[in-house]
C-alpha cells in the first residue's frame, strides 16, 4: 500500500491534463508551482524552496499553516466522527460554534445557517432577503441594491451582485438577475443619488448589501466607516435589510473582529467563510438578527428555508473553527494585526514613487499596491518568487494579506521583494 510519503513522483504530469485551474485561460496558463507542505507563514515547494506566503491562501490562514492547535481539534474529531447529515441530526462542534458566532457578532445576530463555501453563504443570505418580504406578503420584492467594485462570488445568484462592468462575470450578464448597481455613498452627492435611487425602487428592492470597508476581490477598494452608517441609516429609512460580506474582513483582517464594529453598525444579515476555520477546511456561515428568522418561523411549511447543503455543519470544519476562535482568545490576533499593518504602511511606502503606481494603502493586515494600467501579471509574480515570495497579482493590483503570526523578517521580506519587483518591472517593462 502506498503511504503519503510513497506517493507518485509524476502527480503533477499525470494530473495536469485532467485539472481545471480556477481564474485561468487553460492555453495560456503558466504551469502551477507544486506545492509539498506548508509551515507558519511558509510554502515548501517539492524541489525545496521556501516561498513566505503574502496572501494566507487567499486569505483564510490566519494563524498560520499547522497550528497545532487546530491540527489536534480535527484529529480528534476525525476519531470520534468526520461527518454527519445536518438534517434531523445535531451535533457538538456545530452547535458550540454556533454559540459562539452569535455571542461574538455585534446586537442580535443569533441565528447562524452553516454552508461550505463563501459564495454559497452569500447565495442563502439573498435567499433569506428575498424570502424574508415574502413571508411577510410583499412578493414584489426581488431586487437587491449592490455596489460598483463588488465582489460576492462566482456563483449565480451572487454573480448578479458583483461589478457588471469591472468583474469577472460580464460575460454572463443576460443570464443573470438583474439588480440595482450604484456607487458606495462616500460623500453627501453620492449619498443623494442613491437615495433618490432608493426612494424611486422601493417597494421592489429586499436589502442592500456591502462588502464594509473592503471591496476585496474587486479591486482591494477601501471605504471608511461613516459610509455603512450611511448605508444602515437608508435601510432603516426605507425598510430594506442590510447585508454584510465579512467573508474577507471577518475575524480580524481590518483590525477589528468584524468590520461592522468599526462603525458601530449590526446588518441584518452577515456572511462569514474565508477565516472560519483558520484556513484548514471548507466551512461558511450566514447569520441572520432575530427579526428576519421571526419572519420563517411560521406554522406555515412553505414560510421555511428550504436550504441544506450536503456537507452543511462538518464536523471536521466546526472542529477546526472552534480551535481558531480558541485561538482569537487566546493569542495576541488583533495587536499582531496592529503590527502588521505598521509594517505594511512602512514597508509599502516607497511603491508610491515608483514610475506607473497609482496608489499604496494599508487597512489592518490588508497592503494593497494599485497600478495605473495593469501590469504583466505573470512576470511581476515570477520576480516576487524568485525573491522567495508567494502572492498572487490581479488585474490592476499587486497585495499582501499574510498570516497574522506572521515574524517581523518574513514580512519585512515581503514588502522588500514587492517594492523590489514592482522596481524591476518599472525599469524594464
Amino acid at each position: 500500500m502506498q503511504t503519503p510519503e510513497a506517493s507518485d513522483p509524476d502527480w503533477l504530469t499525470r494530473g495536469r491534463g485532467h485539472v481545471w485551474l480556477p481564474y485561468a485561460q487553460m492555453k495560456t496558463a503558466g504551469a502551477p508551482l507544486p506545492a509539498a507542505r506548508t509551515r507558519g507563514s511558509r510554502i515548501i515547494l517539492e524541489d525545496g524552496r521556501e516561498l513566505v506566503d503574502g496572501i494566507a491562501s487567499w486569505w483564510t490562514a490566519c494563524h498560520g499553516y499547522n497550528h497545532p492547535h487546530i491540527a489536534e481539534a480535527v484529529r480528534a474529531q476525525l476519531e470520534r466522527m468526520p461527518h454527519v447529515m445536518f438534517g434531523g441530526l445535531a451535533h457538538e462542534q456545530a452547535y458550540r460554534l454556533a454559540a459562539r458566532l452569535a455571542a461574538l457578532l455585534p446586537g442580535d445576530l443569533d441565528h447562524v445557517f452553516f454552508t461550505e463555501s463563501g459564495s454559497v453563504s452569500v447565495e442563502v443570505a439573498i435567499k433569506m432577503a428575498l424570502q424574508y418580504w415574502m413571508n411577510r406578503g410583499e412578493t414584489g420584492r426581488r431586487k437587491l441594491v449592490a455596489f460598483r467594485g463588488a465582489y460576492h462570488g462566482d456563483t449565480f445568484a451572487t454573480m448578479a451582485v458583483c461589478d457588471p462592468a469591472e468583474g469577472m462575470h460580464a460575460l454572463f450578464a443576460g443570464a443573470l438577475a438583474d439588480h440595482v448597481i450604484a456607487d458606495l455613498p462616500r460623500d453627501a452627492a453620492s449619498l443623494a443619488r442613491l437615495r433618490d435611487t432608493i426612494a424611486a425602487r422601493r417597494h421592489e428592492l429586499a436589502a442592500i448589501i456591502v462588502e464594509p470597508l473592503v471591496q476585496g476581490a474587486g479591486g482591494m477598494l477601501f471605504h471608511d466607516a461613516e459610509t455603512l452608517r450611511r448605508l444602515r441609516a437608508l435601510a432603516d429609512e426605507f425598510g430594506l435589510l442590510l447585508i454584510f460580506d465579512e467573508i474577507f474582513t471577518g475575524f480580524g483582517r481590518t483590525g477589528t473582529m468584524f468590520a461592522s464594529e468599526a462603525a458601530g453598525v449590526v446588518p441584518d444579515i452577515v456572511t462569514l467563510s474565508k477565516a472560519l476555520t483558520g484556513g484548514t477546511l471548507p466551512l461558511a456561515a450566514t447569520i441572520a438578527r432575530r427579526h428576519v428568522f421571526d419572519a420563517f418561523w411560521s406554522d406555515n411549511p412553505a414560510h421555511a428555508l428550504m436550504h441544506g447543503p450536503t456537507y452543511m455543519g462538518n464536523a471536521l470544519a466546526c472542529a477546526a473553527a472552534n480551535a481558531s476562535l480558541d485561538l482569537f482568545e487566546r493569542e495576541p490576533r488583533l495587536d499582531q494585526v496592529a503590527r502588521i499593518s505598521g509594517m505594511l504602511a512602512e514597508g509599502l511606502a516607497p511603491c508610491r514613487a515608483l514610475p506607473g503606481v497609482a496608489d499604496a494603502r494599508t487597512l489592518g493586515a490588508i497592503g494593497v499596491v494599485e497600478f495605473e494600467t495593469a501590469p504583466d501579471r505573470r512576470a511581476l509574480q515570477q520576480r516576487l518568487v524568485a525573491r522567495g515570495v508567494w502572492a498572487r497579482p490581479f488585474g490592476k493590483i499587486a497585495y499582501l494579506t499574510p498570516a497574522f503570526t506572521i515574524g517581523d523578517d518574513d514580512l519585512g521580506r515581503l514588502t522588500g521583494a514587492l517594492v523590489a519587483a514592482i522596481g524591476d518591472i518599472a525599469r524594464t517593462g
